[in-house]
C-alpha cells in the first residue's frame, strides 16, 4: 500500500511540478508536432521530426556535418544518416567546402530553401502566439532564461 501511495505521489508530481526534462520534452514534442504537421499541409509531407536535427541548423551558405552535430547535440553518425535521408528527398546536397577541399558542406537545395522559409514562417507564428498570450516582455524574458538554462546545461555536460 505504501508503494502505491508513493507512486501516486510521484505521478501527481509529474502533473503539478514536472522536472526540467519533462517540461523540455513536452515543449519540444508539442512544437515539433505543430511545425511538421503544418509543413506537411504546405507541401513538405515527406519530412519527419528526426530531420529537425539538421533542418533547424542548416544555413543557406552550407554548414559542415560536424557543426550540425555540435549544434544539435546529436552524434555525427546520426547526423550523417539524417543528411543522407534529406539528400535522397532533395532538400540538401553535399558540396566541397571552399575553405577546406577535404571537407564537405551540407547545403540546402532550392526545395530546402523553400522549406527553410516555410518553417521560419511557422515558427514565427508559434512564437508570436505565445508572446501575445504571455506578453512580449514576459516571453522575451522566458526565452532569455531558457537560452541561459540550455547553454549552462550544455556546458555542464561537456565537462
Amino acid at each position: 500500500m505504501v508503494a502505491r501511495a508513493e507512486r501516486n505521489s510521484a505521478d501527481a508530481h509529474i502533473h503539478t511540478d514536472p522536472d526540467l526534462g519533462v517540461l523540455a520534452g513536452r515543449l519540444l514534442f508539442a512544437v515539433q508536432n505543430e511545425l511538421f504537421s503544418t509543413l506537411a499541409a504546405n507541401g513538405f509531407a515527406d519530412l519527419h521530426p528526426r530531420h529537425g536535427a539538421v533542418l533547424a541548423y542548416i544555413e543557406a551558405a552550407g554548414v559542415r556535418a560536424t557543426e550540425l552535430a555540435r549544434l544539435s547535440g546529436q552524434h555525427k553518425q546520426v547526423i550523417g544518416t539524417v543528411i543522407d535521408e534529406l539528400e535522397a528527398l532533395g532538400y540538401v546536397e553535399r558540396k566541397p567546402d571552399p575553405g577546406d577541399r577535404r571537407a564537405k558542406l551540407v547545403c540546402p537545395t532550392e526545395r530546402g530553401l523553400e522549406q527553410m522559409r516555410t518553417a521560419e514562417t511557422i515558427m514565427t507564428s508559434i512564437q508570436e502566439r505565445h508572446a501575445r498570450r504571455l506578453g512580449h516582455d514576459t516571453f522575451t524574458r522566458f526565452k532569455e532564461a531558457l537560452i541561459d538554462v540550455t547553454e549552462h546545461q550544455r556546458r555542464h555536460q561537456a565537462r
